[in-house]
């Protein structure tokens, strides 16, 4: 039997922000399922901030990338039977089979039945998911070792991924810092247990905030965003400091390359630790991060808020304004009638 799909392609290249008009809906024809294979059924849509990033790989037509959370609607696979919900890198599609779900890219096909009873299945998008493992490997082995007493400075604070090194850092003693872009985000972090909330947009000049909230300087910095806010932190790093290189948001859109400070020396003079990560290095030791931050949701320990998006064909709205800073933890597309 064959099933009908939709899926979401760049239609045209981006220039700068991305535009509605950039993406295009469709139609395709799935092939009838395998021996082995999984038929699925989106149910919702992960939106993040690096797809605007890894767009530039991309050639017009492809579908746009991305994780969902998925119910199986047949299977020819002994693991997997109809009703499960699942999570794969589908890109955006609303149905879609999986060959091989045992040998999947960058994940094999994964049941989401870790998320704590009572919780909806949807964190594991979000701080039981992609989100929540970046932010744990992140801050855990980037910036190890993280020490009671010291101070941790997190950026675009109010996210998927700052949300939860910003409590995991609480966890573990740190004094914390959080930036955010709205007043609202403000009060999010605030109740999240930020020690310092900020609103970058209207805070003044950064360089006295920072002698403000981090007197003593800075030891762990989480950055999400890059340019000149990053070049800023820098040099309130103490002596072997760690900078966990997550993200830099604010270049996304560039059209030409950003130019900046050489910080080459700063790094010397304080013999400072910086390390971009890409999160799926740390695969072998993913459920062991899934059930450790299971637990701390479960006991009411690291807090989560979602902004929901309803409709499929809307993604490509929740995509944009995810990059204008639009949303409040994580972005997901609920793709169900």
């Amino acid at each position: 039997m064959t099933s009908v799909t939709r899926k979401i392609v760049m239609a045209r290249r981006f220039d700068g922000m991305p535009l509605v008009s950039d993406f295009a809906l469709q139609e395709e024809t799935l092939p009838p399922l395998q021996d082995g294979g999984v038929l699925c059924e989106t149910v919702c849509l992960s939106v993040d901030p690096y797809m605007r990033s890894y767009s530039r790989n991309m050639k017009e037509g492809d579908v746009m990338m991305g994780q969902t959370l998925s119910r199986v609607v047949e299977s020819r696979h002994p693991n997997y039977v109809v009703g499960d919900l699942v999570l794969y890198y589908s890109g955006w599609r609303d149905r879609y089979i999986v060959d091989n779900p045992d040998d999947a890219r960058p994940l094999p096909l994964q049941k989401a039945s870790y998320v704590p009873e009572g919780h909806p299945a949807s964190l594991s998008l979000g701080v039981l998911g992609m989100p929540g493992a970046t932010g744990y490997f992140g801050l855990n082995i980037i910036c190890n070792p993280v020490k009671s007493g010291e101070t941790a400075v997190v950026n675009a604070a109010a996210g998927a991924v700052g949300a939860v090194v910003g409590q995991l850092a609480k966890l573990q003693g740190c004094r914390v810092v959080g930036f955010a872009g709205t007043d609202e985000k403000v009060e999010y972090l605030k109740e999240l247990g930020f020690d310092e909330a900020i609103n970058y947009k209207t805070m003044g000049s950064l360089e006295e905030v920072l002698k403000q909230t981090c007197p003593n300087g800075v030891d762990i910095y989480f950055d999400n965003v890059g340019g000149t806010f990053s070049d800023t932190v820098m040099t309130h790093m103490n002596d072997f400091g760690r900078i966990s290189v997550c993200g830099c948001i604010s270049q996304y859109n560039n059209t030409a390359p950003a130019l900046g400070p050489r910080q080459q020396w700063l790094m010397v003079s304080k013999q400072l630790l910086m390390q971009g990560f890409l999160v799926y290095r740390w695969k072998d030791q993913w459920m062991q991060c899934m059930e450790t931050l299971a637990t701390h949701v479960a006991e009411g320990k690291l807090k989560y808020r979602e902004t929901v998006v309803k409709g499929f064909e809307r993604a490509p709205e929740a995509l944009i304004g995810i990059l204008g800073g639009e949303n409040i933890g994580k972005m997901i597309i609920n793709c169900e009638p």
